[in-house]
């Protein structure tokens, strides 16, 4: 006779609680909960899509025809940071969306001023709507950075939540690198109208979707959160031992956070974790390399043509990022975050060291080569050397796609307690995305008036720091939300 879904929950306390948990997670199905994950993440690939686009239309525009499309150093500078801008004020709006339109709505809501940014874009007579089109999708961007991750984290079990968790960082990646080949066959204006399919899309699937059981238990709505938690599960999981996990932690912190409260360890500790590495995520480079992938290449003289590197650095890191999907839930956060850091730092000084030799070397190395009778030899060495951009960019993308890149948002998503977390994931978006903005805006002023290396070599110092702070960093391979958000309240393992 079966028992009765309490009855089994009061049983479950008499057994050991972590084997039970562990007993419980290994027979789910997850085929509706990878559903839900895909229907959010096109949010994701959008960004990827939109946050890159300036890669190859930059120097498209700068030899336009049109007067007024044509960009010069100043406007695209604009052209390439004003999304920073935009994705800053979504992180803020987010703050309030996340918590009073829920994770899914507000996720849907991102769609309106992207779909009204890329059509800007589409039919753009001047920079200005350009830069209009890039404000709007870059809004739209800083909900879903906010949006998704606290979804997905919310929507998920211990089991495949490291998994799922690199999810936004795998669909932003695919979007930037569909873009950089879209960028080799298609004029500027037809990739922005290509830029409003997975938005579409998302819209369609995202209403089919439930809500996040947890927010919907946070505003009273626990019949929809158990109809929630029975859809993500299945109906013949035994879902009633989840379901009161999140109702007793819920019962404990059912008032809205006070500014009082941030004093509290157990909130200001995760605040200060997710947002420093928010910050030094941005610090490291990665926006300003992104954004400038094919300027930077342009600027170093690189073996191929700047599209075609531009293309393969994006295979690369959805490679490297695939590898960081699979192993985080094995190897762990930690290990990646140092892993990932060494490897960046290494990148960073490879690339400031070429640019502050190589050029000088090889034109040296040209005039000696007119009065060489092994002119053929020399020649081919110089241009031999021109790959090493190519590579030490590969490289940094590695190594921020299998830590800094998907671990900063996982752990946004799993450090901070339910009653923070809508209104902090904004706060993380708004501070990296003007320290993101800063970065983007100065890249090219300081590359011409200081030099390329530059901003390498500042990028290579912030590693070090990332090396350093990976130390206070919490492990929560295996745990539940519910486990990570004890451990800061009581500081015990």
């Amino acid at each position: 006779m079966e028992r009765e879904p309490r009855e089994y929950y009061q049983s479950l306390k008499e057994k050991d609680a972590q084997q039970a948990e562990n007993e419980y997670y290994r027979t789910l199905k997850n085929h509706r909960l990878f559903l839900a994950t895909f229907a959010a993440v096109l949010g994701n690939f959008s960004f990827g899509f939109a946050l890159v686009y300036t890669s190859p239309v930059i120097p498209a525009l700068e030899k336009s025809l049109v007067r007024n499309l044509r960009l010069t150093e100043a406007t695209a500078s604009w052209f390439g940071s004003v999304f920073t801008l935009g994705v800053a004020a979504g992180g803020l709006g987010t703050m309030y969306f996340n918590d009073y339109l829920g994770r899914k709505l507000s996720i849907m809501f991102s769609a309106v001023p992207s779909v009204i940014g890329y059509l800007f874009m589409t039919s753009a007579q001047g920079t200005w709507m350009l830069l209009v089109g890039r404000l709007l999708t870059g809004f739209a961007g800083g909900v879903t950075s906010a949006s998704i991750p606290v979804y997905i984290s919310e929507i998920s079990h211990p089991g495949v939540r490291g998994a799922l968790g690199s999810c936004p960082q795998i669909m932003a990646v695919l979007g930037a690198l569909f873009l950089y080949a879209l960028g080799l066959v298609v004029p500027w204006r037809w990739m922005a109208v290509a830029g409003q399919v997975p938005v579409l899309l998302m819209i369609v699937l995202l209403s089919f979707m439930p809500d996040s059981p947890r927010f919907l238990v946070s505003k009273g709505r626990e019949d929809k959160a158990l109809d929630a938690l029975v859809w993500l599960r299945g109906a013949n999981a035994e879902y009633w031992w989840e379901y009161e996990r999140i109702k007793e932690s819920f019962s404990e912190q059912n008032r809205p956070i006070s500014w009082k409260e941030i004093k509290q360890p157990y909130i200001w500790k995760p605040l200060a974790i997710t947002l420093l590495m928010r910050f030094l995520q941005q610090l490291s480079g990665v926006t300003p390399i992104l954004v400038y992938l094919q300027v930077i290449f342009n600027s170093t003289e690189v073996i191929l043509e700047p599209q075609y590197d531009a293309v393969i650095v994006g295979a690369v890191r959805l490679a490297s990022v695939a590898v960081a999907t699979f192993s985080m839930d094995k190897v762990g956060r930690k290990v990646l975050l140092y892993i990932s850091a060494i490897i960046m730092l290494a990148s960073n000084l490879t690339l400031g060291f070429y640019i502050h030799f190589i050029p000088q070397y090889s034109h040296n190395s040209a005039i000696m080569v007119n009065s060489s009778s092994h002119e053929g030899l020399a020649t081919s060495w110089i241009s031999g050397l021109t790959v090493i951009p190519l590579i030490a960019t590969m490289v940094f993308i590695v190594g921020y796609a299998i830590g800094w890149g998907p671990i900063t948002w996982l752990l946004m998503a799993e450090i901070l307690p339910l009653k923070a977390r809508g209104t902090v994931s904004g706060l993380c978006v708004l501070v990296s995305w003007l320290t993101a903005f800063v970065l983007t805006k100065v890249f090219l002023l300081v590359k011409a008036q200081y030099g390329l290396e530059v901003p390498f070599f500042f990028f290579g110092a912030i590693c070090i720091v990332n090396l350093i702070f990976t130390f206070f960093i919490p492990e929560t391979k295996g745990r539940s939300l519910e486990q990570i958000e004890s451990y800061f309240r009581t500081e015990q393992k």
